[in-house]
């Protein structure tokens, strides 16, 4: 089963980081990226620049309408004002089936604001205790912000990178 997960970072460049240090631990096969989008958000700027990691092909890679639907609906909606939020009740259920429910939303839109990053990833195969040695030797201060693991998986998830 894949993983939608939800990283922050307290600076704009940290998703960067952290989506380079998962690239070369899928290529010591540690963990499997299906597909990957950055948010950057520097300090002095309205609006986040976003970027989806364009060289995954494999079948469960999300197209670019996922992602822009998704960081629309998380950065742009909410300054449009209520009569059209009102209308995108519709559109959240389209996540639904990759595990984006409306509190992986609602905590994605509270914790990424300007002067952070954040690295969403669709993972699978992950060594995880690995993974999590490498992340750590790495020095990269990071928060996971959401997940759609289970309540018990995603706080294993945490201890594991706490630890």
């Amino acid at each position: 089963m894949a993983t939608m997960t939800a990283f922050k970072f307290n600076n704009p460049g940290g998703a960067q980081q952290m989506e380079n240090i998962l690239l070369a631990l899928q290529k010591k096969q540690l963990i499997q990226v299906l597909d990957a989008a950055v948010v950057s958000w520097d300090p002095d700027k309205k609006k986040p620049k976003t970027r989806q990691l364009h060289n995954l092909a494999g079948v469960a890679a999300l197209d670019g309408a996922f992602w822009g639907m998704l960081f629309g609906l998380l950065f742009f909606v909410p300054f449009l004002g209520l009569a059209i939020g009102a209308g995108m009740g519709a559109l959240t259920g389209a996540f639904v089936d990759v595990g984006i429910d409306d509190n992986f939303i609602k905590q994605a839109r509270e914790q990424i604001t300007p002067g952070t990053s954040a690295l969403f990833l669709l993972t699978e195969a992950g060594v995880l205790d690995r993974v999590a040695d490498e992340v750590k030797a790495s020095g990269l201060q990071f928060e996971l912000i959401a997940s759609n693991l289970s309540h018990e998986q995603e706080e294993k998830m945490r201890e594991v990178f706490a630890a």
